[in-house]
């Protein structure tokens, strides 16, 4: 890239950093990074049950897939596919992205389509290429298992609904969040990082990663184009923002994914395009900074990164 080039990008990712602040909400837009809490609240009893619901695959029309299927929780809670299998072998459009911290996320699904956890646990069990279930199928189901009855009577007595049965699985995913990260224990002056962890992260903050990836989340706050320096390939199968819009500058704009266990969570980006921690690193430096990035701040931007990976959840461990 010469010094023309290299000028044009910094007029034009000075543009976007001033663009991103009109798509990213309000009480996000001056958010810096913050730790996660070590403790937080959720209806136990419910997450319990949701616990056995996420892994069964009692939700799915032939029987062969759960919640769980797509989103490993042993495995950085998305897929380790570059897109995901539903029922009779159907594959899916996208990556499937962690759900762990989710409820940090301002929105759910790669184009947001999704305002609240309870949507997001919806839509997949609805849909005819993931589980293919509708609401009556999902109530005779449980209604009828001696197990979920067990399950459910120190909850709740008669009938067990739809809308509960959603409930309980929604507050398992409240429940998996991953605290005392190195990272969150450095903001909380707990320890001090390594050589290399610190200058990945001067480096994350000097070439702008940190103007997309902020807040609690390092991400999940904002949508935002990848290629906005250099075009990133565009397909219609991706259900980007544009999907939910029609508008043209919502081609490629997807919600900012989490960098919270992203060392966890390969392949990367909506397309599962990049298979390693240092592939992703790369492509970003090029598509939205505009930097060919060498081996070394690679290097020191994925210890960083590898700095975000926090605790289990403890409800996956009860």
């Amino acid at each position: 890239m010469n010094k023309l080039q290299r000028t044009i990008c910094t007029m034009v990712y000075s543009l976007f950093i001033m663009n991103s602040l009109l798509w990213m909400p309000s009480s996000h837009a001056r958010e810096i990074i913050t730790p996660l809490p070590i403790y937080i609240d959720y209806d136990r009893q419910k997450a319990h049950i949701g616990k056995v619901l996420f892994s069964d695959p009692i939700l799915s029309k032939d029987g062969s897939v759960s919640c769980h299927s797509c989103h490993d929780l042993q495995s950085g809670g998305g897929d380790t596919r570059k897109v995901s299998i539903g029922i009779k072998g159907s594959k899916g459009h996208i990556q499937s992205p962690t759900v762990l911290n989710s409820r940090y996320n301002f929105k759910q699904f790669w184009n947001g389509r999704a305002e609240t956890l309870f949507a997001q646990a919806n839509s997949p069990i609805h849909d005819p290429e993931e589980m293919g279930m509708n609401v009556s199928e999902v109530e005779q189901r449980i209604n009828t298992s001696a197990k979920y009855k067990t399950l459910f009577s120190s909850l709740h007595q008669g009938h067990i609904s739809f809308n509960l049965i959603i409930e309980c699985i929604v507050e398992f995913e409240k429940a998996l969040v991953t605290p005392n990260s190195r990272f969150d224990r450095y903001l909380r002056g707990e320890l001090t990082l390594t050589l290399p962890e610190y200058a990945g992260f001067q480096a994350f903050k000097e070439l702008g990663c940190i103007t997309c990836h902020n807040g609690i989340n390092i991400g999940g706050n904002s949508f935002q184009k990848i290629g906005v320096i250099i075009p990133y390939h565009f397909s219609t199968n991706y259900p980007d923002l544009y999907s939910v819009t029609k508008k043209e500058y919502h081609k490629n704009v997807f919600k900012v994914p989490t960098l919270r266990n992203i060392a966890l969570s390969a392949p990367y980006f909506h397309d599962g395009s990049a298979l390693t921690l240092e592939d992703a690193i790369k492509a970003m430096g090029k598509h939205n900074l505009g930097h060919i990035l060498r081996q070394k701040k690679i290097a020191e931007i994925k210890a960083f990164l590898e700095s975000l990976t926090g605790e289990t959840p403890a409800i996956i461990m009860d």
